[in-house]
């Protein structure tokens, strides 16, 4: 008798809706902080202000843009094909990147680590056990942990970067 060796679903893989529903929740959370904390200012985005900043973050911005752009189409294309798991693959290696680089990322919380960074921990951890499930044709594990991945890692994250005082927030609303 085979023992099921599949890793456990995400936390947010509970049901189809969970993860959807912790990202608008993420999303607006953060736009209560930007409007009610912030004042906003929109603004033509400030290309010299993003250039003058450490290539870690260039490298992570970029990575986490480029991530959120592959998983869109990831959730939209057909399963299981040979592109499927070619951009899947490039897709993970952007998620590493992107929760490996937030380590050396330190500009909030006076140099120290943030709550941010327990979700690129999360991060690291996680996405291999997605892929693993992929390997093992586990195909529920899979879906649902790459889709929390996408929503956590990506989509609430990315609306929290949004916050004042925060690298989105100068460059669009400060």
């Amino acid at each position: 008798m085979a023992q099921d060796l599949s890793p456990p679903p995400s936390v947010l893989g509970a049901s189809r809706w969970a993860a959807p529903i912790a990202a608008v929740i993420g999303v607006i959370i953060a736009g209560v902080v930007v409007i009610g904390y912030g004042k906003p200012h929109p603004h033509a985005f400030d290309l010299a202000l993003l250039l003058r900043q450490p290539p870690v973050i260039l490298g992570h911005l970029g990575a986490a843009l480029l991530a959120v752009g592959l998983g869109a189409v990831q959730f939209l294309a057909p399963k299981g094909t040979l592109p499927h798991r070619t951009l899947g693959w490039i897709w993970v290696i952007l998620m590493m990147t992107v929760a490996g680089s937030s380590i050396f990322i330190r500009v909030i919380n006076h140099g120290g680590f943030s709550l941010i960074h327990g979700l690129s921990a999360y991060v690291l951890l996680v996405t291999p056990l997605g892929v693993l499930a992929a390997r093992r044709h586990n195909v529920t594990a899979h879906s649902r942990t790459m889709t929390g991945l996408f929503t956590l890692g990506l989509i609430v994250a990315g609306a929290f970067t949004f916050v004042p005082g925060r690298l989105m927030w100068s460059l669009f609303l400060g």
